[in-house]
């Protein structure tokens, strides 16, 4: 065992869906890595992997001074009680508590912006909060990735991190263009549009009703579908019983949650995320790589993968009725052009957006940092 790495995230399953590839990689190279999550139905499966897993308790919904400081005196105690070589920390409050307390007790740490949240959405008091709180946490960063460039360049703007502190992009968490292979285009099927993603409002999920609403006044034999974690605790989340209202109004269809999403984007259409904001959102990758056309929201995250009428549309966020004319576009494509379109996508997935990229670019900085200290 060469060095001992920490990687804090605020759920296991973030840690088990998006950093499987780097959690694999480090292992292989045998360092010893340690999961610091909150225990959920995928922590077990990171210690089936061969790494130890530290359950972390963690309020991701509440803006709670309180149970913040106890989260990151939580947070300084297991740094301090495993002593690592370096800490890697995604997802927000990780980002900034975690940082608090690696910094005081003199432990080098990497930091992921993996998206900016609620408070950079909604401009309020909250945002000015959480800025304040980036400023003061990142100050002793030795690293920061950032997911796109808008963020990277929001962050210099805002002044939220030091010019002394590294900052580099990455295409996202990357897909694993093997696991999500090309997918035959379905011909005999009613045109069917999926959104894959938690059951937020931010998720644009009220748009995407709103629309297919408009369009079934056109195509009465398109189908929309959701598929996503319900029940989510998240400031923004989407009621069970809004679900059920627009299951029995017969607009929607609800197909739950999965670990495995290939078999519904295999079926589906074209793949919608009218998101408000994100960082770089694995559907969308998803898709591509398997070949579906996609429309997204105009947006830092969606844009970075959506060309344009190439492999689908970018519509303007927050806007029903927009999306619908996008949907009804891509309704009146022939089958060929929505599979070329998705063979466009898949293509860039090929040359951007790899895993193995991805992966390669972080543990080649992890392992600069390590063989330098």
């Amino acid at each position: 065992m060469s060095h001992r790495l920490l990687i804090v995230a605020n759920t296991s399953w973030y840690l088990h869906n998006f950093r499987l590839g780097l959690i694999k990689y480090l292992m292989i190279n045998d360092h010893g890595v340690y999961t610091v999550a909150p225990q959920d139905d995928t922590s077990n499966k990171l210690e089936d992997l061969g790494c130890i897993f530290i359950d972390l308790k963690i309020d991701n919904m509440g803006l709670n001074p309180l149970a913040d400081f106890q989260l990151k005196n939580r947070l300084f105690n297991i740094y301090d009680r495993i002593d690592p070589d370096l800490i890697i920390h995604y997802t927000i409050k990780p980002v900034i508590y975690g940082s608090m307390a690696a910094a005081k007790l003199g432990i080098p740490f990497i930091n992921n912006i993996t998206g900016l949240g609620t408070a950079f959405i909604k401009r309020n008091w909250v945002t000015l909060f959480v800025k304040l709180l980036y400023r003061f946490s990142q100050k002793k960063a030795d690293h920061v990735f950032f997911q796109n460039s808008d963020d990277k360049e929001l962050f210099e703007r805002e002044k939220l991190i030091p010019k002394n502190v590294p900052l580099e992009v990455v295409p996202g968490t990357g897909v694993d263009i093997d696991h999500f292979n090309i997918h035959p285009y379905p011909e005999n099927n009613p045109v069917t549009f999926i959104l894959i993603a938690r059951m937020l409002w931010d998720k644009g999920i009220g748009e995407f009703v709103d629309a297919a609403r408009q369009v079934r006044l056109e195509f009465s034999d398109v189908r929309f579908q959701l598929l996503g974690l319900l029940d989510v605790l998240n400031r923004t989340a989407i009621s069970r019983q809004q679900i059920q209202i627009w299951i029995k109004q017969g607009i929607i269809d609800y197909l739950g949650e999965t670990d495995d999403v290939r078999e519904y984007i295999g079926n589906s259409s074209c793949v919608v995320l009218p998101s408000y904001r994100e960082g770089l959102p694995r559907a969308l990758l998803e898709a591509a790589s398997m070949g579906r056309p996609i429309i997204a929201s105009d947006v830092t995250g969606c844009r970075e993968i959506v060309e344009h009428s190439v492999n689908g549309y970018l519509c303007k966020v927050r806007n029903a009725n927009d999306l619908a004319q996008k949907m009804k576009d891509m309704v009146e494509l022939s089958i060929d052009d929505r599979r070329d379109m998705g063979l466009k996508g898949r293509k860039k997935m090929e040359e951007n957006f790899d895993e193995k990229i991805v992966v390669q670019q972080i543990v080649d900085r992890i392992e600069s940092f390590l063989n330098n200290s």
